[in-house]
């Protein structure tokens, strides 16, 4: 189970790793879907790291399990989560600045991003929650929330 770093209270300043949650789970390429829905279940999480060993490769969210599994009929026990999952992921290194990270989610529109290290091995991961709870600038963290809700265009 993840656990939180032991950081001060920063007011946007700061680096990810005062902020982050550390040592998250995460799953396999090779794990099935199955396996992933149940882990965020357990965690009550809606996106996971897939990790080869302990390098980050990829996300895989409920939304890419709704729309890449559920909805084309896959099973869930024997579809793999490399067939679901995101492998152009956004990320953020656990030096980056806390508004930097702030900025890149808004921009990207996404609630949570997995931290690494120089090694490319995740290392933690941080969510919109986690920067305004854990930091005094809640209004950045309110103002990137409206940023990642900005409704997107269906397809056509």
């Amino acid at each position: 189970m993840a656990t939180e770093t032991q950081g001060s209270t920063q007011q946007g300043g700061g680096v990810l790793r005062d902020v982050m949650t550390a040592q998250p789970a995460f799953v396999t390429s090779d794990e099935t879907i199955q396996r992933a829905a149940e882990l965020m279940g357990q965690l009550d999480v809606g996106a996971l790291p897939v990790c080869d060993g302990q390098r980050l490769i990829g996300m895989v969210t409920d939304r890419d399990i709704t729309v890449r599994c559920t909805a084309s009929g896959a099973d869930p026990a024997s579809t793999k989560v490399s067939e679901a999952m995101t492998a152009e992921v956004q990320w953020c290194n656990e030096e980056d600045p806390i508004d930097s990270v702030r900025e890149k989610m808004a921009s990207s529109q996404i609630r949570r991003i997995p931290v690494i290290n120089k090694d490319h091995q995740l290392v933690g991961m941080v969510s919109l929650g986690d920067l305004a709870v854990k930091t005094e600038d809640s209004a950045g963290a309110g103002q990137a929330l409206e940023d990642v809700s900005q409704p997107a265009q269906p397809a056509q």
